[in-house]
C-alpha cells in the first residue's frame, strides 16, 4: 500500500468501518456467549457428580441408576440456589443494604455451612411420609419412583425460574414423591391428611409471614419513622428490634439448624433466644447511641442503623436454610442410595456426607450463575424495599418458624418470606390510604384523586403477585403430574 493510499481519507474512513464491523461482531458473540456460560458450567458440576457417584459405586449393584440419580440431585441443587435462595437474600439486596456480588458471596458461604455443619443426617421415610413404602413392592421400583420425583422437582424448580416466579422447592419434591407414588402403586399409596396439611401451609405460610412482617413495620413506622425526634426514638426502639430478631435466630437456629449437632426442645430453645436477645438488647444501647451520633432528623438517616442487622440476618437465614432445606431437597438421591446398598427402603434415610456436598455445591453454583434473576425478582419487582421494610421480612421468617413449630402447623420458609415482602407491600398501600383520608378530613376542599392515579400508585406489583400465588397453588400437582409421566416412562422402558 503506498504512502498515498494509507493517507487517503477515503481509505481510513473504510478502516473505520470494518474495524467497527469487527467491534460489533466481538460484541454480538459477547452477547450470544454469555447465556451459554451459565448452562455450561452447570452442566460440567452434573457430569462431576456422576464421576463421583461412579466411582464410589464402582462395580455395585444398581450403580447406574446411582449414578444417574446423583446427575438428577446435582440438577436440583443447582435449581435450589437459582430459585430458593433468592427469599434469603432478596430483601437485603432490594433493601442496598448488600451489593448482588455480596449477597452471592455470603450466601454461597452459609448456605454451604448449614448444609454441611448442621445439614439434617435423617429424612424421615420418603419424604416425611408422603407414600408408604411398603406399598411399592420392591426396592428396584422405589429408586425408580424417586428418580421421577427427584428429576420432576428439578425441572418444575427449573420453569419456575425461569418464569420468574419463586416457589418451594421441599413441595417440589414432595410432589414429586407423590406423583411417582401413585404411578407405582395407586392413590391409596399416599398419606392424604399429610398431603392436607402441606396444602394449608400455601395459606398458613404467607398470611402469617405477611402478618408478622406487616405487623413490626407498623411498630417501626409509629414509634419511630412517625416521632418528631426520630434519632431519639431510633436510639431507644433499635436496639430492641435488634434484641427480638437476635433472639428469635437464636431460638430458630437452636430449634431448627443444629439438630444434627445437639436436638433441642422448644421450650429450651425459647430460652436460649430470650438469653441472647437480652444480651443483645444490651449491647446494642452503646452501639446504636454512638453510630446515630450526628445523624440528621430524616427517614434516610435511619437507614444507616438497619444496614448491618439486615446483612447479619440474611446471612442467618442462609445457614437456616442450608441446613434444613437442602437435606429435604437431596432426600430422595439419599433414599436411592440407601436402597441401592442395603435393599432397605421402609425405614428412616441417612444422608451420606457426598450427597450433602453435592447439594451444598450445588446451591453454591446456581445461586452464583442463575441466582441474581430472582433476587432482584424478591428484592425489587414486588415492592420497593428499603432496610426498615427488608428487616420486617427477614425479622418475620425466623419468627413464624418459630411460632409454627409450636403450633405444629406445616410451612414453607420460600411461602414465609416473600409472603413478608407481599405483607410489607400491602401495609404500605393500607397505611397511604389512610393517610390520604386523614389528610383529605383536614383538607376537605382538596381536590380527589383520581381513580386512574390511585390505580397507579399502588405498591404491590399485582402481575407478579398472580403469577407467583399462581405457581405456589399449582406447585404439588405439576410436579406431581410430571412426575408420574417420568415413572411409567422408565417403567416401561426397563420392564
Amino acid at each position: 500500500m503506498s504512502d498515498q493510499q494509507q493517507g487517503d481519507p477515503r481509505h481510513l474512513e473504510t478502516l473505520d468501518r470494518d474495524l467497527a464491523r469487527y467491534s460489533n461482531l466481538e460484541m454480538a458473540t459477547s452477547y450470544v456467549s454469555r447465556p451459554i456460560v451459565g448452562p455450561s458450567i452447570a452442566f460440567v458440576f452434573i457430569v462431576l457428580a456422576g464421576l463421583a457417584a461412579a466411582m464410589i459405586f464402582d462395580q455395585a449393584n444398581d450403580s447406574l441408576i446411582v449414578v444417574i440419580a446423583a446427575c438428577f440431585g446435582a440438577y436440583m441443587a443447582l435449581n435450589i440456589g437459582a430459585n430458593d435462595v433468592a427469599n434469603n437474600m432478596g430483601p437485603a439486596v432490594g433493601a442496598n443494604a448488600l451489593t448482588m456480588g455480596g449477597a452471592i458471596a455470603i450466601a454461597v458461604v452459609f448456605e454451604s455451612a448449614g448444609a454441611l455443619l448442621a445439614g439434617g443426617d435423617v429424612v424421615s421415610t420418603i419424604a416425611k411420609g408422603i407414600i408408604a413404602p411398603e406399598s411399592m413392592g420392591d426396592a428396584q421400583t422405589f429408586m425408580w419412583a424417586m428418580l421421577a420425583a427427584l428429576l420432576s422437582a428439578a425441572l418444575w424448580v427449573n420453569l419456575a425460574t425461569w418464569v420468574g416466579a419463586p416457589v418451594s422447592t421441599t413441595h417440589s419434591v414432595v410432589g414429586g414423591v407423590m406423583g411417582a407414588g401413585i404411578a407405582s402403586a395407586g392413590l391409596a399409596a399416599v398419606s392424604w391428611s399429610t398431603m392436607g396439611a402441606i396444602a394449608a401451609s400455601w395459606v398458613i405460610s404467607p398470611v402469617l409471614g405477611g402478618l408478622v412482617a406487616a405487623g413490626f413495620l407498623w411498630l417501626i413506622k409509629s414509634r419511630i419513622i412517625y416521632q418528631d425526634d426520630k434519632i431519639a426514638a431510633a436510639r431507644k426502639w433499635v436496639p430492641i428490634l435488634v434484641g427480638i430478631m437476635a433472639g428469635a435466630f437464636a431460638a430458630y437456629l437452636a430449634l431448627k439448624g443444629i439438630k444434627k449437632i445437639i436436638k433441642i426442645d422448644m421450650s429450651t430453645a425459647l430460652l436460649i433466644g430470650a438469653a441472647i436477645g437480652v444480651a443483645t438488647w444490651a449491647i446494642m444501647i452503646p452501639t446504636i447511641r454512638k453510630q446515630s451520633e450526628g445523624l440528621e432528623n430524616r427517614n434516610k438517616s435511619l437507614k444507616v442503623l438497619f444496614g448491618i442487622p439486615l446483612v447479619v440476618s440474611a446471612a442467618l437465614l442462609s445457614f437456616a436454610h442450608g441446613a434444613n432445606d437442602v437435606a429435604n431437597a437431596v432426600g430422595p438421591l439419599a433414599a436411592i442410595v440407601q436402597a441401592s446398598q442395603s435393599g432397605d427402603f421402609t425405614h428412616a434415610i441417612s444422608i451420606p456426607i457426598w450427597v450433602m456436598v453435592i447439594g451444598a455445591f450445588g446451591i453454591s453454583f446456581g445461586l452464583f450463575l442463575f441466582g441474581p434473576k430472582l433476587i432482584r425478582m424478591v428484592g425489587s419487582q414486588i415492592t420497593k424495599l428499603n432496610p426498615m421494610r427488608a428487616y420486617c421480612v427477614a425479622l418475620s421468617a425466623a419468627i413464624t418458624v418459630i411460632v409454627a413449630s409450636w403450633l405444629g402447623l406445616p410451612v414453607s420458609s420460600t411461602h414465609i418470606a416473600v409472603g413478608g415482602v407481599f405483607g410489607v407491600g400491602f401495609f404500605r398501600e393500607w397505611d397511604a390510604e389512610r393517610r390520604i383520608k386523614k389528610a383529605r378530613l383536614a383538607m376537605p376542599d382538596r381536590p380527589a384523586m383520581a381513580t386512574e392515579e390511585r390505580r397507579r400508585r399502588k405498591l404491590v406489583r399485582r402481575s407478579h403477585f398472580m403469577t407467583i400465588i399462581a405457581a405456589w397453588i399449582i406447585t404439588v400437582p405439576a410436579a406431581a403430574i410430571l412426575s408420574a409421566i417420568i415413572f411409567l416412562g422408565i417403567y416401561t422402558i426397563m420392564i
